[in-house]
């Protein structure tokens, strides 16, 4: 087997622990081959850069940290606030920092928050009446029309400035906001179940906003 055969089949195995996409999964492993001193499962959101120019610290040197305290096993909760009353860090970093562990070292898989469920995010600037899309997303029976065989169900006040709403065994949260003659619509899908309802839903939010856009176009 010649080395490349050798570095795609790590790639394919590596797809099947995380469930990553090829691009991702090789991008890792080149990373980790060429600057690693330990396995990284997954990438932290934060460079290695970052971290060691905001904190003092690089990634692997806070993971070894970390793994030294005798309380890591104790969870998220608990190294943040190991990090935060004894290392230092502020609230921010604390987070930070014990997310990026919690990646690289497999507890947590890209898009996964702390209590295990996932969250898909999909923001984009479109041509569509932001107020009227507003008040549509606040009533039950337009709702209908705009979510096609989903159930949904508000959860958030009508006042409120975001407008939440219950759909697909998670809860989305909707932002509106002007960006000059246009509308800029950012979602955050949260509460998913599995890492395969990210692209699930990802890609059902990008269509749901094409379908806004192509909609509003139509006279």
């Amino acid at each position: 087997m010649t080395k490349q055969e050798s570095f795609k089949r790590r790639i394919r195995e590596r797809m099947e622990k995380t469930g990553e996409r090829y691009a991702e999964a090789r991008r890792v492993l080149i990373t980790q081959t060429s600057s690693q001193d330990r396995p990284w499962v997954s990438l932290p959101e934060i460079s290695d850069n970052a971290v060691s120019a905001a904190t003092g610290r690089s990634w692997n040197e806070w993971c070894e940290l970390i793994e030294r305290w005798p309380g890591h096993s104790e969870g998220h909760q608990a190294i943040a606030i190991y990090l935060e009353a004894e290392q230092g860090l502020d609230g921010w970093w604390s987070q930070a920092v014990t997310i990026g562990f919690e990646r690289i070292t497999g507890l947590r898989l890209p898009h996964q928050m702390a209590d295990g469920t996932f969250t898909a995010n999909k923001s984009r600037t479109i041509t569509v009446d932001g107020q009227q899309l507003r008040t549509m997303l606040l009533d039950e029976n337009a709702r209908t029309d705009l979510f096609p065989g989903e159930s949904t169900n508000l959860t958030s006040k009508p006042s409120a400035k975001n407008i939440r709403i219950a759909i697909g065994g998670g809860s989305a949260q909707i932002a509106i906001a002007a960006a000059g003659n246009r509308t800029k619509i950012t979602i955050q899908h949260s509460r998913l179940a599995t890492f395969d309802d990210v692209e699930r839903w990802k890609f059902y939010w990008s269509d749901w906003l094409d379908t806004l856009e192509r909609e509003s176009a139509t006279p």
